[in-house]
């Protein structure tokens, strides 16, 4: 496969007001399965920077609530999601290859019509992709928590990043995180109980406890079995002042 082109985009926007980005770009291990996946199912499953606005109407040749996970690493989630929700499409955001490549293969497995993934950068998807108001949820599960605090400021829930967010929801629209590091779930607090844009479902400061449609990892267990914890977050779009 070596001598194939990728064939995932591999374009990157470096604006001068683009917030750090929360993530390091690793180039992983593919193995032989997920490089045949990027390069047989990309063609199908795949949605690139390059196309612009996205139709989903078009895409899913369907018009339903659609749903956008950021970052979902080996797809747990959005596969979860898009099995238990048929009637909701899928929008997955993932920068790992390996992962997207993992993806495709399952998405083809199941045999599910209901998703399509983007191999970027969530804030240029965001930005360049996304119509405003088009999103019914996004779903930011166990995002890097950054743990050194000269690198808190990489963190992908900050001020900007929730305006951009809030432009994307439609008023009502859920914002669902979750993460096992309490100084991050301090900061969620903080940034997202502080915005006029959205509404803590659960009061200032409040949690719930896992919702059904998010399913527990093995990560997940494993550290709750050491004590760890675990905070859900809800949100919602308020509906924009007149």
């Amino acid at each position: 496969m070596a001598d194939q082109p990728d064939a995932r985009p591999r374009g990157r926007l470096t604006p001068p007001d683009r917030p750090l980005r929360s993530f390091v770009q690793r180039a992983g291990r593919l193995t032989p399965a997920q490089e045949r996946a990027l390069a047989q199912h990309w063609p199908t499953l795949g949605l690139d920077l390059s196309s612009g606005l996205l139709d989903a109407q078009s895409t899913f040749r369907r018009n339903a609530p659609l749903v956008l996970e950021i970052g979902f690493g080996n797809g747990e989630a959005l596969l979860h999601g898009a099995q238990h929700s048929p009637e909701r499409d899928f929008i997955g955001v993932e920068v790992h290859r390996p992962g997207v490549g993992r993806v495709l293969n399952a998405i083809v497995a199941a045999g599910l019509g209901n998703v399509r993934v983007y191999a970027d950068d969530a804030f240029e998807v965001l930005t360049r992709c996304i119509p405003d108001s088009a999103l019914a949820e996004v779903r930011i599960y166990f995002p890097d928590p950054w743990h050194k605090a000269k690198h808190n400021k990489r963190r992908l829930v900050q001020s900007a990043f929730v305006l951009q967010l809030a432009r994307k929801l439609t008023p009502g629209g859920l914002l669902h995180l979750a993460t096992d590091w309490e100084p991050y779930a301090e900061q969620m607090w903080e940034v997202l109980d502080a915005s006029a844009e959205f509404r803590n479902s659960a009061g200032p400061r409040g949690q719930v406890p896992r919702p059904a449609w998010r399913p527990e990892t093995h990560f997940e267990r494993r550290g709750l079995r050491l004590g760890h914890g675990v905070w859900d977050l809800l949100y919602r779009r308020s509906a924009p002042q007149p």
